[in-house]
């Protein structure tokens, strides 16, 4: 059922992926880099932290299950339903190559991290 009053009307669609989900469409993992299943995810606070009364902080992620963030937006979505974080999507981030994987530094609400 079209949701407007008269087939004229347009609509914005702002969130592709949430439309996509309500559709049934999947998110291009090749895109976004992340599969959709629960991520197997390590973090620690990063070194460089320095003010605990932040509400944000930054953490270093490494992803066990063999994903790759290519859209930071889509892993805070898929973050925020597996364990409630509120990731940070309006700050850089980075990633960097290591023994143990890949690294990614990102900012995520603090309080969402204990909840």
């Amino acid at each position: 059922m079209w949701p407007g009053e008269w087939s004229s009307h347009l609509f914005l669609i702002d969130d592709l992926d949430e439309y996509a989900k309500a559709c049934g469409i999947k998110h291009d993992v090749q895109r976004t880099g992340l599969a959709e299943h629960v991520h197997q995810v390590r973090w620690t606070e990063s070194d460089d932290e320095q003010n605990p009364r932040s509400p944000y902080i930054g953490i270093e992620v490494v992803l066990d299950c063999g994903c790759k963030i290519e859209s930071l937006r889509v892993f805070a979505e898929q973050m925020r339903e597996q364990k409630g974080w509120a990731v940070a999507t309006s700050v850089g981030w980075s990633r960097w190559g290591g023994p143990e994987g890949t690294t990614y530094s990102l900012r995520v609400r603090r309080k969402s991290l204990t909840s």
